[in-house]
């Protein structure tokens, strides 16, 4: 199962309660990008540039689809990329969606991410009208994490995929 959505959604801790619920493993794509690049996706963007943090993005969601069978969750612009979305087609993808007014409860819209730097309101809403039919493109299911517990959102991922054990 494939999570997917805009930073600061809960893809990491959803996808960590998911995996536990289902008894499958986590991983999380950026987390694969630190690791092996040695340095925060903060770094990355400064220090070589997006397009450059693009392209171990891909090549991170690529070889993640390809060894792990549990839940994956993806970086918020993984989605830009054609390539990736061609290998999301007809795998269990949910897009976890929330609104600004969550947005900047979540992640205060001041935390260090290179692409909320400038105007981080109007930036985030620009990110989102373009991302949006991405994310929706390739899900099964789009779940609200807005006003809901992890737990909450959890429950209602596993009861759209029907996985929901009675």
């Amino acid at each position: 199962m494939i999570l997917v959505g805009p930073m600061g959604v809960g893809k990491s801790t959803v996808g960590e309660l998911l995996a536990a619920r289902l008894g499958a493993a986590f991983r999380d794509t950026d987390k694969d990008i630190v690791d092996t690049s040695g340095k925060p996706i903060s770094e990355i963007f400064i220090d070589e540039g997006e397009p450059h943090f693009r392209a171990l993005e891909r090549e991170a969601v690529r070889r993640a689809l390809a060894e792990h069978p549990g839940v994956l969750a993806l970086g918020g612009g993984a989605i830009l990329a054609e390539e990736t979305r061609e290998l999301l087609r007809c795998l269990p993808v949910v897009f976890l969606e929330m609104g600004l007014t969550e947005a900047v409860k979540r992640v205060g819209l001041d935390a260090p991410r290179p692409l909320l730097a400038v105007n981080p309101r109007q930036q985030w809403r620009k990110l989102m009208d373009e991302r949006r039919p991405l994310y929706a493109g390739v899900a099964r299911a789009v779940v609200s994490t807005e006003h809901r517990t992890p737990d909450e959102v959890v429950d209602e991922i596993l009861e759209v995929l029907e996985l929901k054990q009675s």
